[in-house]
């Protein structure tokens, strides 16, 4: 069996300006990155706005489990059915992090047959946009602690300094540090922190931005510090946000790529959902709905992260209405839920396929708390048994929920058609009411409360000191009526990783809370989880590596 980058490697692309052509962009629209990418220009951005909007697809999954769910995958795939289906249809997808891409998790252009390419690119350094985001993050802590240096006119409390340097990738070393050690003109010593670039608020900012002019409004209003006063100290007042949008400037434009299959993809922005929203720009997605009759998205993890996300923080901020949810789950994912352990999960198992559909059953719910139509897919692995399948068809189908099997790992577009013939019988046949979970004007206290109990199912939420302090003072600052961004594990519903399937009588600790004043959101970190992760034992970066004629392996 082929792996996902000898698949990637032995497809045929198309210049990127015939890919263009399939959504009716004139080569003069698009700005080249080499044969096979391309950003879309300002221009096209502009032009297509007065065009109706297309269908918009959310692909989302039950929570992760070391089995691997596909979600990326079939999100490609159902793109690719939907084009072998005479329809015009686009992928939006995020860009993948290095972090992960070295890490645990490998890359993220989906698999098989129902990939993005050209893959190596994709996961590796593509447009540049991670590093431009990195750059204007660590160029405004440049600037700010330079402010401190050359004698601090705008009074920063040092021990109030909020804003943290980035990094795409995972060092955990560099979670806690300390700076300006040395001579006097080295600067002020004080502690400082990394977190990785798809945590940065730049990161949201660009992915939440309809244009430069918006950016710009984002990008000033960041809060980097706190002065002896307690009044908080932004971007704008250290003049930095000319240069930071200057860094930015290419990074805003959506980029265009293809899958195997030759259909388009948008890829554009990257954070993560269990410590950001998760989702892909507002830019490539608004572009992807007037190219395009279905635009085919996906979020980041479980939907209690990505989809709850996409729904209350996106969707909101950006009034998108998603037309329909895919759910994509697998029976090997469902009986690891269920307690069966990782080396048995190719072995029929129905008590254990029972005891973790519960997980899937806790998501089929949730979506519906949005009023959106459910398709739910299962990913078919080879090992599935018919028995196994008809269980979590009629489990589903018992609930009102829509069911479709996906091969698109192992036939591409052609694996997806059963669900793509699905998905639009729904969108035909049902409409979606799209609705935001909370009122974003309620107190902090209650819309974290509200997700912690609506979509995790705990019976609470308790607090760190500090983190009631920084509510009571963000909500005093005017900070208070936006979204809420949940910083949890992806593993769980609960905050804890071990909780598997559909924990109850739980708690959701919140031990730190602060205001991403120019993304446009608070966020409330659970449990344990980091902004800045680390490796494992056995990091996926030993197993890549580059022949002497620049071919790539390893990469998955």
């Amino acid at each position: 069996m082929k792996s996902d980058i000898e698949i990637a490697q032995e497809a045929k692309m198309l210049p990127i300006r015939e890919v263009a052509e399939k959504l009716d962009i004139p080569e003069d629209e698009i700005e080249y990155y080499g044969k096979y990418k391309a950003k879309l220009s300002d221009g096209l951005c502009e032009r297509v706005k007065a065009n109706p909007d297309g269908k918009l697809v959310l692909v989302t999954a039950i929570n992760p489990t070391p089995a691997g769910e596909g979600k990326t995958t079939t999100t490609v795939g159902l793109g690719e059915a939907l084009g072998r289906m005479g329809k015009k249809a686009v992928i939006a997808l995020r860009e993948p992090s290095l972090g992960p891409c070295f890490g645990i998790k490998g890359g993220a252009a989906g698999g098989g047959y129902a990939q993005a390419v050209p893959m190596e690119d994709l996961n590796l350094h593509f447009t540049g946009d991670f590093h431009a985001i990195t750059s204007a993050n660590n160029l405004l802590a440049a600037m700010l602690d330079n402010h401190i240096k050359q004698g601090n006119a705008l009074r920063i409390d040092t021990n109030q300094i909020v804003w943290k340097r980035c990094v795409d990738m995972n060092d955990r070393v560099l979670r806690n540090i300390v700076v300006g050690m040395g001579r006097p003109a080295d600067g002020v010593v004080r502690e400082d922190h990394f977190i990785i670039s798809v945590a940065s608020e730049i990161m949201a900012i660009l992915c939440l931005a309809e244009d430069r002019k918006d950016l710009k409004e984002r990008l000033s209003k960041i809060i980097v510090a706190y002065n002896y006063d307690g009044e908080p100290v932004r971007a704008g007042e250290l003049g930095a946000v000319g240069a930071m949008a200057a860094l930015l400037n290419d990074a805003i434009k959506p980029n265009l790529i293809q899958t195997v299959e030759n259909t388009p993809v948008l890829v554009h922005g990257g954070p993560f959902a269990n410590i950001a929203h998760g989702c892909n720009s507002v830019r490539a997605t608004k572009t992807g709905l007037k190219l395009a009759d279905y635009v085919i998205t996906e979020a980041g993890f479980g939907a209690d992260l990505g989809a709850e996300k996409f729904m209350d923080i996106k969707c909101r901020i950006a009034g998108l209405k998603p037309d329909a949810v895919v759910l994509v789950a697998t029976v090997r994912a469902l009986k690891y839920n269920g307690g069966a352990a990782k080396e048995e999960l190719n072995t029929e198992n129905l008590e254990a396929l029972k005891k973790g559909i519960v997980n899937l059953e806790k998501h089929i719910e949730n979506i519906a708390k949005y009023h959106v139509p459910c398709v739910v897919t299962l990913n078919r692995f080879v090992s599935d048994t018919d028995a196994e399948l008809d269980y979590v068809k009629t489990f589903c189908e018992e609930r009102g929920c829509e069911f479709a099997l996906s091969e698109v790992w192992e036939k591409g577009g052609e694996g997806g058609i059963a669900l793509a013939e699905k998905v639009l019988d729904v969108l035909e046949k049902k409409e979606s009411h799209f609705a935001p979970l909370y009122d974003e004007n309620l107190p902090v206290m209650e819309k974290i409360e509200t997700i912690a109990r609506e979509i995790y199912g705990a019976s609470g939420v308790t607090y760190d000191a500090a983190a009631r302090q920084a509510i009571e003072r963000l909500e005093k600052t005017g900070y208070g009526n936006t979204p809420v961004c949940m910083a949890k594990n992806q593993y769980s519903l609960s905050d804890d990783p071990k909780k598997l399937g559909r924990p109850k009588d739980f708690t959701i600790h919140i031990r730190e809370v602060y205001v991403s004043a120019g993304a446009g959101f608070v966020v409330a970190i659970t449990g344990t989880v980091m902004t800045m992760p680390g490796l494992p034992l056995h990091p996926a970066a030993e197993r890549i590596d580059v022949d002497e004629n620049g071919k790539i392996t390893g990469l998955s």
